[in-house]
């Protein structure tokens, strides 16, 4: 999520462990960042139900001590806490990282890894941590059960479940820093971070990396690497770009830059299948994001899903979501493993949401489209040395959002607004999903934000239905040659209509984008701006789509302003529940809403002290349900430092 987006909108308002054997009466836990390896985000807790849900209130709030502390970037609370042994797991984006009472929000231990807040980390965030069992030791051992912290500065720290101690045999001193054996060597400190927790498998712990990938053609390189969880001893290194010519995938990528460039990486969370002995990576793309002319060719295993052997890390089989990427259209989402019906029969299968609006539905083991996937010609470059990929792929299921942008589909509240976003859309290339940058300037939709974002989506078996968060914003993207790039021009545009322009150094370009917005900041698409989509994977058609957010909550003016829903944009990801439900924040106007899983309609809102640009989490303990959840987003979702937890009054 790039700061131009908030700003835009800001002023328009002015294990071990299965997760069955973790289910018992009183207990139901959380194991993983999607509740279990592999990210289905449905828990069996079921207390909680679509006709109390509306008593839901405050139980505990928990402040991580981290919002007043200055930093160079905003930073974001994106955590999604872990439940497990009765324990509360947090992390923060400075490195802080706690265990809590999940009764009272009661601290008990934190352990501090010190990040440099003066580093102008692109993405200041951490989505939390991860969890592992040594079975070779007691359970009164020292890490026994061991917590994997990651912070932003490229480290992954082994902590003892029970006292947050560091696990001394792990890494040096109970520490393995990433940045340390990179084919591409980070320019700069803040050019290679983690934002999200490894995952774990069969005794190992994979974790990929967030880089910042539209700087410079040779970026560091994206490597997913292995590592063994007791030991922290490196087991295998897969790199996205091939630097193989042996490889299957070598071919794909052409020209000066072809097999050193950089990026690539996996900064999405990671899925796994033990069974399988499988990890499922969503890779983003290759550097620089908007100008492949020094990369020619499709660049395979970027902006894909690749399953690698989680024993060595070999490529078992790889789908690519978006040829040679020239829009920013990382694999932002998690995979999410989950067993569909599907054609009678009950099938194996990830789930994948795309910034591009796309839910592809492929099969576990070979990598194939379960719902059929076309390739359709797409629009070709004018940029000299750019080829774009003639095709790209579709899926038969119903886009998440709206792959067009027409004339006669500009919105605004006032004819001010309508007039100056016409203004600004008529000159821009404008044919659809897939337009490459020009020049004069592409009307790219959807934004890179998504469509579908980092939020991805949860999966409920008993409804066969997937629910995903997306945005429904369009962009501007251009394309300067340096030597035309009036530097004046950049710093009053920067500040007065929210431009971000980037060097791409290694490419004759500098690039400029934009959300369309008039300059009331009123977003020049239809809304919703934001929704909430159901989709019937038994049909590939939306069970239901509606707003999510409501801007009247920040801004009272706008319910009378405007006749239909407008929705917000969002960050963040949805939960369901055995009970009914699907809970998710992830709006600007900070609240935490529940929805029926059956019709979509709105049963409850929380509110919050700032905006919650993270995913939820529920567990019951004692036979009582929690619904928690991160509220401090940064940037125009508010800073904030709190964890809060809901449920039903206790009774007298």
């Amino acid at each position: 999520m790039k700061s131009f987006f908030a700003s835009a909108i800001l002023l328009l308002l002015a294990s071990g462990k299965t997760a069955a054997q973790t289910e018992s009466g009183n207990t139901i836990e959380w194991i993983a960042y999607g509740r279990s390896a592999g990210g289905d985000r449905y828990s069996p807790a079921s207390q909680i139900t679509r006709d109390n849900v509306n008593s839901l209130v405050p139980a505990w709030t928990y402040r991580t001590g981290e919002n007043d502390i200055k930093t160079r970037r905003p930073a974001k609370l994106e955590v999604t806490p872990l439940m497990v042994d009765r324990t509360l797991y947090i992390s923060t984006p400075l490195g802080k990282v706690a265990a809590l009472d999940p009764i009272t929000g009661k601290e008990l231990w934190t352990f501090q890894a010190d990040v440099d807040a003066t580093t102008g980390w692109g993405d200041f965030a951490n989505r939390g941590v991860s969890t592992w069992v040594d079975r070779t030791t007691p359970v009164t051992a020292h890490c026994h059960r061991r917590i994997f912290a990651n912070t932003i500065d490229g480290r992954i720290f082994a902590l003892d479940s029970r006292t947050g101690r560091k696990c001394t045999g792990f890494g040096t001193d109970g520490v393995i820093d990433l940045r340390r054996g990179l084919t591409n060597t980070p320019f700069e400190f803040a050019e290679y971070q983690l934002t999200s927790p490894p995952a774990v498998i069969r005794g190992m712990i994979v974790s990929g990396s967030s880089i910042a990938d539209n700087n410079r053609t040779n970026a560091a390189s994206g490597e997913v690497r292995g590592f063994d969880a007791r030991t922290g001893r490196l087991r295998w290194t897969w790199d996205p770009v091939p630097r193989d010519s042996a490889d299957p995938a070598w071919k794909t990528w052409g020209g000066a830059m072809g097999h050193t460039t950089g990026a690539a990486n996996a900064w999405s969370v990671i899925a796994a299948d033990s069974a399988r002995d499988l990890v499922f990576v969503p890779t983003g793309s290759p550097s620089v994001d908007y100008f492949g002319g020094e990369r020619p060719g499709d660049n395979r295993y970027a902006n894909s899903i690749v399953a690698l052997r989680a024993s060595t890390g070999k490529v078992v089989w790889s789908f690519q979501a978006v040829h040679h990427d020239l829009w920013d259209y990382d694999i932002a989402s998690p995979p999410t493993l989950a067993t569909i019906r599907h054609g009678g029969k009950d099938v194996d299968v990830v789930l994948q949401t795309t910034k591009t609006g796309q839910l592809f539905v492929l099969d576990r083991a070979t990598g194939k489209p379960v719902f059929d996937v076309e390739e359709r010609s797409v629009p070709a470059s004018t940029i000299m040395g750019e080829r774009a990929s003639p095709t790209q792929p579709f899926s038969s299921v119903q886009a998440l959002s709206p792959q067009h942008f027409s004339s006669d589909s500009i919105f605004g509240l006032t004819s001010e607004d309508i007039t100056s976003c016409r203004e600004q859309i008529r000159p821009l290339r404008n044919e659809g999903t897939f337009t490459p940058p020009s020049l004069g300037g592409t009307l790219v939709i959807p934004s890179n934000v998504g469509g579908a974002h980092w939020g991805g989506l949860a999966y409920d078996k008993a409804h066969n239905i997937a629910v995903v968060p997306v945005n429904r914003f369009a962009s501007m993207v251009q394309l300067i040659p340096v030597d035309q790039l009036d530097t004046a021009d950049v710093r009053q545009n920067a500040s007065r209509l929210g431009d971000e322009y980037t060097r791409m150094h290694g490419t004759p370009y500098v690039m400029r984008r934009r959300i369309l917005v008039s300059p009331n900041r009123i977003p020049c698409s239809l809304p919703p701006w934001g929704a909430l989509v159901a989709v019937d994977l038994n049909t590939g058609k939306h069970a239901w789509s509606v707003p999510l957010g409501d801007p009247s909550i920040m801004a009272p003016q706008m319910k009378a302003a405007a006749g239909p829903p407008l929705g917000l944009p969002n960050l963040g990801g949805p939960i369901i529940t055995a009970g009914g439900l699907v809970f998710v924040g992830a709006t600007m106007d900070r609240s935490i809403r529940a929805f029926d899983i059956e019709t979509g309609r709105e049963l409850w809102r929380g509110e919050l002290p700032a905006g919650a640009r993270a995913t939820p989490m529920t567990y019951v303990v004692n036979g009582r349900q929690f619904v928690v959840i991160a509220a401090g987003g940064g940037e125009d979702w508010g800073r904030g430092d709190s964890i809060i937890a809901f449920a039903l009054p206790q009774k007298k």
